[in-house]
């Protein structure tokens, strides 16, 4: 990385939130994604599992899904936060599809559609988890990397240590306080 650069984003972490997050807003922004290690080297890459997801709008799906997750939870779930993240959760699956992301199948459909193997883990009580055979994070993390690496105003810049965040308050810049850069080694 040169010794100084702008961008309009800065992500720290290159992790499935960092990846998919630079890909949403790059359309709209130049992005620069620093990452410790090589892109493909974080924790996102050893999930095993897979992600849960109703992949309808049926009410009783999505309330059964609602339900599991807040008993699994054991009280530490923000219910709010849960019915919106269980009814977003296939949208992002079909984001994550387009994103290349070859989820587990089973069999294509009479019609040809994708049949995919959902497994049923952990608190839930219907069949409902998308996975890519045990390697769920490595499929999903090597996808969106690929698709950022190819990103023409997307700029990964690897094996950088943030050191500090530059903000309008350390420089003593009038106005609110907002991060303006990093300082990097």
């Amino acid at each position: 990385m040169p010794s100084q650069a702008s961008f309009d984003v800065l992500i720290l972490g290159g992790g499935v939130a960092g990846l998919s997050l630079a890909l949403q807003l790059a359309d709209y922004a130049d992005v620069a994604i620093v990452t410790k290690a090589a892109l493909t080297e974080g924790a996102s890459l050893y999930a095993q599992g897979g992600i849960a997801a109703v992949m309808s709008n049926d009410a009783a799906e999505l309330t059964a899904h609602i339900d599991d997750t807040l008993v699994a939870g054991a009280g530490l779930c923000h219910r709010e936060a849960v019915e919106y993240v269980v009814r977003h959760g296939y949208e992002a699956i079909r984001w994550l599809i387009d994103q290349g992301v070859s989820f587990t199948q089973q069999h294509a459909s009479q019609q040809g559609e994708a049949n995919y193997h959902l497994t049923q883990e952990g608190g839930h009580s219907l069949r409902r988890v998308f996975h890519a055979a045990d390697a769920t994070g490595q499929a999903i993390e090597n996808s969106l990397a690929t698709r950022v690496r190819h990103h023409p105003r997307i700029q990964v810049h690897e094996n950088l240590v943030a050191i500090d965040l530059i903000t309008r308050h350390k420089l003593d810049f009038g106005g609110p306080d907002r991060c303006l850069g990093l300082h990097a080694f």
